[in-house]
């Protein structure tokens, strides 16, 4: 069944936002799209959040278990309904990422998913590109690859993810496949909805900025977004990769400012890390398709429309939904993983050769 030309994938996503597992169909071949499915959201407890949030950086440990079941549970009820299946991408939930130390930590169990749902699993996406010197992320490239194809670009492009951390895909259509030399470029760009998210929770007692309403109503310290520019992170040619709290003292910088200012702050940030990555791009994206929460942003959106120099446009501007994008992005990957096909190249996470990543679990 998995050799077979076409099949229907189950993708999921737990994010560094820490709000919830998404889930999501696509039926490929695992080089093209051909078609879109059903999608699903678990949202974690606000219980759950705060044993997940206490584990964020920690390896194994005290209670790193009581967090794995938690994720593994949140998986199962969110996927068990679906039908039809006959694969599944469970990413699992990052707690921590040291590529720099040929580590990284999504915890969960694929082969306890399996079992859970009688069908098998691709899952640990990461841990064989680290092991070959790779960054183990970003993985959604070579999806965000089949979709520019799907979308029939026929100029270099970009995908913008503002999840916890943000992350850009440049993509070159013109080329055959995503592992070939500069058919892809992907990296982090720094903070992006982390920060605001835990700047928001600890002020207000919210999840996040709805809309950017807070952010638009503050000023934005100048000397703080000046210090953040000159990170030497920023410099560092891609691909590159970061942990979710790597930019952590943005936090502490912005203590001292009321609720607006900080956030405004925070946003502009999360900006700036996105203008300073276009210049490492090959060439100039005719177009920038932003999926992830900061896409509902409307201060972030509109900061960024001015700070880049093309179109920037939410993904659901060309019949795409930028809720699910990770989640489908794990339902290619799976199919890849299935058949032997790489995931991830040196454009995408600087591995030296393309990568077959990718552990399948099959039911007992």
């Amino acid at each position: 069944m998995l050799q077979a030309d076409v099949i229907t994938a189950l993708g999921t996503m737990s994010g560094t936002s820490l709000d919830g597992v998404d889930a999501a169909v696509l039926r490929t071949d695992g080089v093209a799209i051909h078609g879109f499915g059903p999608t699903s959201y678990r949202p974690y407890s606000t219980a759950e959040q705060m044993v997940l949030r206490a584990h964020l950086g920690r390896w194994s440990g005290d209670g790193v278990d009581a967090a794995t079941r938690i994720v593994e549970d949140a998986h199962i009820a969110v996927m068990r309904p679906f039908g039809g299946i006959d694969l599944a991408g469970f990413h699992g939930q990052t707690l921590a990422h040291d590529p720099a130390q040929g580590r990284t930590h999504q915890c969960g169990d694929g082969y306890r998913i399996a079992c859970a749902l009688g069908y098998p699993v691709a899952w640990d996406f990461r841990s064989e590109d680290v092991r070959q010197g790779g960054q183990g992320a970003p993985l959604a490239p070579f999806y965000h690859f089949a979709l520019a194809k799907w979308l029939k670009a026929n100029a270099p492009m970009a995908f913008l993810n503002l999840g916890g951390v943000g992350n850009i895909t440049w993509v070159d259509p013109r080329l055959a496949r995503p592992e070939e030399d500069g058919a892809l470029l992907a990296f982090d760009t720094g903070p992006a909805n982390a920060p605001i998210n835990d700047a928001m929770r600890q002020r207000r007692g919210l999840a996040f900025d709805d809309a950017g309403v807070l952010a638009r109503q503050g000023q934005v310290d100048k000397g703080i977004l000046a210090a953040f520019a000159l990170h030497p992170y920023f410099e560092k040619p891609p691909p590159k990769s970061l942990d979710r709290d790597d930019f952590a003292t943005l936090l502490d910088q912005t203590a001292v400012f009321d609720d607006a200012d900080a956030i405004a702050t925070l946003t502009a940030a999360a900006v700036e890390g996105v203008a300073r990555a276009m210049a490492h791009c090959p060439i100039a994206p005719s177009r920038v398709l932003v999926t992830g929460g900061g896409r509902k942003n409307e201060t972030m959106m509109d900061r960024l429309v001015v700070a880049l120099r093309c179109p920037v446009q939410p993904v659901e501007a060309v019949g795409l939904d930028g809720d699910m994008l990770e989640a489908q992005a794990f339902a290619y990957l799976a199919v890849r993983v299935a058949r032997g096909l790489p995931i991830s190249a040196a454009g995408t996470t600087a591995v030296a050769r393309p990568c077959n990543g990718g552990q399948l679990a099959t039911p007992a």
